[in-house]
């Protein structure tokens, strides 16, 4: 089974922000970035499913080369390898732009699971994961906190509002959209 996992870089969560001199974005300079919470959540789960099933684990990033910490990260915690779309001034590019741009990176790949996370702790949109899915044409589960991959279909559960949950049965290849706290994350070692 081979599982693309997409991660970004952001600002670390207590990071002092400061409007830069033209006065249209933060002060990059002083920040300190880290890997999107839920995208970590993303790469543990396709471990997993790695250890369960065989195959191979793909990262994908978008953004300039600060961004190789991410892959080195994800390399050390059990990645097999990595894309990097090498891309500047990615300041205000959104959802649709950075799907576009991370579907022509993975396309020849052809996966049988993409995973991200469920939304960046930068923007929160939640849509580039759903976007990517549509682009790809390729059925797509969000909020997932369960994946069964143990038959020939997936086999995922789906937080819903007030506590309810739904289970779902999808084909492969499909993309999911990973809920932060759905395992225990493995350090790098």
């Amino acid at each position: 089974m081979k599982i693309i996992v997409l991660m970004k870089q952001v600002a670390n969560k207590d990071a002092i922000l400061r409007i830069n001199r033209e006065e249209k974005w933060i002060e990059e300079g002083d920040l300190s970035f880290e890997v999107n919470e839920s995208d970590g959540y993303a790469l543990e789960e396709s471990l997993r499913l790695k250890e369960k099933k065989g195959g191979e684990v793909v990262v994908c990033s978008l953004g300039p080369q600060r961004v190789k910490a991410v892959i080195k990260n994800a390399l050390a915690r059990g990645a097999d390898r990595a894309i990097h779309v090498v891309a500047d001034n990615l300041d205000h590019v959104g959802p649709f732009a950075a799907a576009q741009i991370l579907a022509e990176a993975v396309r020849g790949e052809q996966p049988d699971l993409i995973m991200t996370g469920l939304q960046s702790d930068d923007y929160g949109f939640a849509q580039t994961g759903v976007i990517l899915a549509e682009l790809l044409g390729l059925p797509h589960a969000t909020i997932v906190i369960d994946v069964d991959a143990s038959g020939e279909e997936l086999r995922v559960k789906r937080e819903l509002e007030s506590g309810w949950y739904q289970w779902y049965t999808m084909p492969t290849p499909a993309l999911l959209t990973i809920q932060s706290g759905i395992s225990q994350i493995r350090y790098a070692t």
